[in-house]
């Protein structure tokens, strides 16, 4: 036993005397453990504060966008970065925040992470990638920060978390990737907590942030389902803080989810809980946004005024006042007191920058209490005033142009939305002027046919002596008009200094060469004294003229004209008259010697004028909707008289406008019809008007098509218009309702002559135009209503060459079938009823032919 006890000691001593260097001791130690975790978990939260306070600094609240976000640390993504799992990933997004902002420059993607190791990674500061050496983003050094934390002190013990930290640190790594717009990699790292956690108090917080990724991902009714858990399960007490966030997250998934009335009632509990001043004033920015859209203007001002009550800078509080001067009611609220309210803000030193704004709310509430004199002075009143907002701006010009288009100034209107579309900012607003201005332009264009057209038909009309008393009175106004301006030029001499007879020194055409500063001597130090001699004056010259006369075109007495004559001009020119004076515009011969005399050319203004006037009339209802005017400028060009074609259009077209919305108007266009036009297609479809819903097609409409088909192949035409008819009356809906109808206008060629088919197959192009029968019925109105030769064509629409030795069957059948209809045209038969029917879109009708009972039939074009 000794023996074995010595040779251990032996051993230990051997060992014990080994010269290699001790293994340093690293992280074994209890206190280095403890400072090594604080310092890396402290890394992450730093990095996570800084990126948060970058994006807050960086945002810029759009207040045209339907909605403002709460939390101005949240931007928009168009899709989630990615969907991989691991900290490691190199991909970068902000998140979704509420109402859709985008809050500008954002952390820049990364290339790679700086080594986890390194505990003293740099922060940054405002921008991401500042101070990163590595070249990391803030997001992702939270990220990797967070890793390391839980991967070296996350304590496991039979499925429970032991280490009350590593929570925070799956808070921070959950969080990171939310911002960064990774989704569903932060629901991965919530789902540890859950798992390993779930009796920890602050689990709650884990919920909230779980719900607001679904939200993210637009997964509403699941995030709907978290918060209810949350709110309803009597296990969970949810603290303060956890109700200021999940009160605001929860509205924002209601609103998104389309629920607004829920959202708005949630926000005020969000407005409740939150005591931060900011965030106070967001919520209730927010929730009067939405009140106003559910068109709740009373309770949306108070939640305006408490979101000018707790705003931190003068832009949410101007935009606010705004807001609030938007839900005035003009039946219910005091303009007076509205108006005062706006006007002693207004008068504060604080908002001098921002009067612009608070002219453009006063303009509002003054619309609103329809005192458009007024609203027209503060908006022009805004418009002096310097620019803060460019939006502001727009919407100041958009909102005379609306005065201009009510009052039928179309080509004024156009130049004021013009000039909103060059100054606004904000881009869905813009894309909507651009096709208004547009659609504008074009109706100006015919409204301006019509107005000129109606002044020279009415001088036409007149005798030879009213013609001469019109012109006298005209001749008067343009003398008067002529004095104002003389005396607007002497006036605009004597400020001025302009030629007559001033010389003296400070005249700018004084002849002082001594003077270096002279207009003679103006830049030039030596040499020649023409002015133009030297470059250098003529830009300076250029811009000097522009700050003093703005841009003029070369004519007689620019000095003294005016400077907003430019849409005067254009009214002229669009009316034919000329802007520059004639020596005779004061003899009454000069006007009345242009009066058009011959039938033929004021028919040809007649002709000019009404199709302008229908025209209107369709691009009131297809531009505006505004089908009370649409129908007006109808019935007005009805009154006219014009020629049968553009009667018939018009009446048409007021049919078709008021059939559903304005019943009245429809009958009073349909018994015109009926009574001018009772043989027409148009007649047949206001007696019956179609529906556009069709149903697929069954087997039993299927058999009794080719029932009535095969009557007709035999020659029995009147059966098979009667099998037709009672198919279409039992059968409406039925895919092959226009086939029946085509079928049924070969059958009435065949009883009534080629004027009833022809007046059938128009009123299968009026209701069924795109479908393959509308198409077909459009081809062989060409060739029944004209003489051009016919081209076969297979199924593939290609030309099918013809051999003269060997006559076509399929040609020959057409042109026995022409000579058929012609022997019947003589007869006095009445139309024929097509019975109810039901049209359908060429989308939904299906085109079934068992047999094919029609040639595709080529038509070239007439030389």
């Amino acid at each position: 036993m000794r023996k074995y006890l010595l040779i251990i000691l032996a051993v230990v001593s051997i060992l014990a005397c080994n010269p290699r260097k001790k293994k340093k001791k690293t992280s074994s130690g209890p206190i280095n453990r403890f400072m090594t975790y604080h310092n890396t978990l402290f890394n992450s939260k730093e990095a996570l504060a800084a990126e948060m306070e970058s994006r807050d600094k960086a945002h810029v609240d759009n207040f045209y966008d339907p909605y403002i976000s709460v939390y101005t640390t949240e931007d928009v993504v168009a899709e989630p970065t990615s969907f991989s799992s691991g900290s490691n990933n190199n991909d970068s997004g902000a998140p979704i925040g509420m109402g859709g902002m985008r809050s500008g420059s954002r952390s820049a993607n990364a290339a790679t992470f700086s080594n986890p190791d390194n505990d003293r990674m740099s922060m940054g500061g405002g921008n991401s990638n500042n101070g990163n050496k590595k070249g990391a983003s803030i997001l992702q050094i939270t990220e990797a920060k967070a890793t390391k934390a839980i991967t070296k002190y996350s304590v496991l013990v039979n499925g429970v978390e032991k280490n009350k930290k590593i929570f925070d640190a799956y808070i921070l790594l959950a969080k990171a990737r939310m911002y960064e717009g990774k989704y569903l990699e932060s629901l991965d790292a919530l789902s540890y907590l859950f798992n390993t956690m779930s009796k920890d108090k602050r689990i709650p917080l884990a919920h909230i942030y779980k719900a607001a990724n679904y939200t993210k991902l637009k997964e509403y009714y699941r995030a709907d389902e978290v918060f209810k858990n949350l709110e309803e399960d009597p296990k969970i007490k949810l603290k303060k803080e956890h109700l200021r966030i999940l009160k605001v997250y929860q509205a924002d998934n209601f609103l998104k989810w389309g629920k607004k009335e829920l959202a708005a009632e949630v926000l005020e509990d969000a407005f409740t809980y939150n005591k931060n001043r900011k965030t106070k004033s967001r919520i209730a920015y927010l929730r009067g946004q939405i009140l106003s859209e559910l068109n709740k203007k009373e309770e949306a001002r108070e939640s305006f005024a408490a979101a000018y009550k707790y705003a931190n800078s003068y832009e949410f509080e101007v935009k606010s006042q705004i807001e609030i001067a938007k839900t005035f009611n003009g039946k219910t609220d005091s303009y007076e007191k509205a108006l005062a309210y706006i006007a002693n803000i207004a008068k504060k030193g604080t908002y001098a920058s921002r009067k612009n704004e608070l002219y453009y709310a006063s303009g509002l509430i003054a619309t609103s209490a329809t005192k458009d004199s007024l609203a027209d002075s503060y908006f022009r009143k805004a418009l002096k005033e310097k620019q803060s907002d460019p939006q502001i701006r727009g919407l100041t010009y958009s909102e005379l142009a609306k005065k201009y288009f009510s009052k039928d100034d179309y080509l004024t209107a156009g130049i004021y939305y013009d000039s909103a579309l060059a100054v606004m900012s904000y881009q869905p607003e813009k894309e909507r002027l651009t096709d208004l201005t547009a659609n504008i332009k074009k109706l100006s264009k015919n409204y301006y046919v019509v107005k000129k057209n109606d002044s020279i038909l009415n001088l036409a009309k007149m005798s030879p002596d009213q013609q001469r008393e019109y012109f006298a009175k005209h001749i008067e106004k343009i003398k008067a008009k002529e004095q104002a301006a003389e005396i607007e030029k002497r006036r605009a001499d004597r400020s001025k200094g302009f030629d007559n007879e001033d010389y003296n020194a400070n005249s700018i055409f004084a002849n002082n060469s001594t003077d270096s500063n002279s207009f003679q001597n103006f830049g030039i130090t030596g040499g020649s004294t023409f002015y133009f001699a030297n470059s250098n004056n003529i830009p300076r010259g250029e811009s000097s003229f522009k700050q003093t006369w703005g841009n003029r075109t070369l004519s007689d007495n620019w000095r003294y004209s005016a400077k907003t004559t430019t849409i005067e001009e254009l009214k002229n020119e669009a009316l034919g008259l000329a802007n520059a004076p004639d020596p005779r515009r004061l003899e009454p011969e000069f006007y009345i010697e242009k009066i058009p005399t011959s039938a033929e050319e004021l028919g040809r203004l007649k002709k000019d004028r009404d199709t302008a006037s229908l025209g209107m009339g369709s691009m009131y209802e297809t531009f505006f909707g505004n089908t009370k005017l649409a129908t007006k400028t109808l019935f007005d060009l009805v009154e006219a008289k014009p020629d049968e074609e553009t009667d018939l259009q018009a009446l048409y077209n007021i049919f078709v406008f008021n059939y559903e919305k304005n019943p009245a108007e429809a009958e009073k266009a349909k018994q015109q019809i009926l009574e001018k036009y009772p043989y027409t297609s148009y007649a047949e479809y206001v007696k019956n008007p179609k529906s556009k819903d069709f149903n697929k097609s069954t087997a039993d409409v299927e058999k009794l098509y080719a029932d009535s088909y095969k009557l007709y192949e035999i020659g029995k035409f009147k059966e098979s218009s009667e099998m037709i008819e009672k198919a279409i009356a039992d059968h409406p809906k039925d895919a092959l309702v226009p086939k029946f109808y085509l079928l049924n206008a070969y059958n009435a060629g065949k009883n009534a002559g080629k004027e009833i088919m022809i007046l059938q197959l128009e009123q299968i192009v009026l209701n069924y135009a795109k479908t393959p029968e509308g198409i077909k019925a459009k081809e062989l109105l060409k060739y029944l209503k004209s003489d051009v030769k016919l081209e076969l064509t297979d199924d593939s629409g290609n030309a099918v060459s013809q051999k003269p030795q060997q006559p076509n069957a399929d040609e020959e059948k057409i042109k026995q079938l022409k000579r058929e209809l012609d022997q019947n045209e003589g007869g006095n038969v009445a139309p024929v009823n097509t019975g109810p029917g039901v049209p359908g879109s060429a989308e939904k009708a299906e085109a079934i032919s068992p047999q094919q009972s029609e040639l595709q039939i080529a038509v070239p074009e007439k030389k």
